[in-house]
């Protein structure tokens, strides 16, 4: 295989990957312009003001009272379950998603330069 091939391969790799990345969950992209501070978000739970969640992790996402969006970053709060149950906040949960190295593929092909 010539320098020309590889090189188009590589390209086209990175690139298949990168529109993978940019596809797979495009309302990630999205919703980062809604940020709050957790201090916000803690606030707004105690008021009533939050319906419902997706925790993914320490990020959480989710619907205020009034139709917005939001998110936001949690830090190792024990007792949050509890008190957005409490509240009555619907709680949708999930594990973080593990994104394959970009040397896996690389590995794949012979190159071993995971290590």
């Amino acid at each position: 295989m010539n320098m020309k091939n590889l090189a188009m391969w590589a390209v086209i790799v990175f690139l298949t990957i990168g529109l993978y990345n940019m596809f797979k969950n495009p309302q990630a992209n999205v919703g980062k312009g809604n940020s709050i501070i957790f201090s916000e978000f803690l606030s707004e739970v105690d008021n009533g003001g939050v319906i419902k969640v997706d925790i993914q992790g320490n990020n959480i996402r989710g619907v205020l009272a009034n139709g917005n969006t939001f998110s936001t970053y949690s830090p190792n709060y024990p007792n949050l379950i509890e008190k957005l149950s409490e509240k009555g906040v619907s709680i949708s949960a999930a594990p973080l998603e593990d994104k394959m190295p970009l040397c896996l593929v690389f590995y794949c092909r012979g190159f071993r330069c995971c290590y």
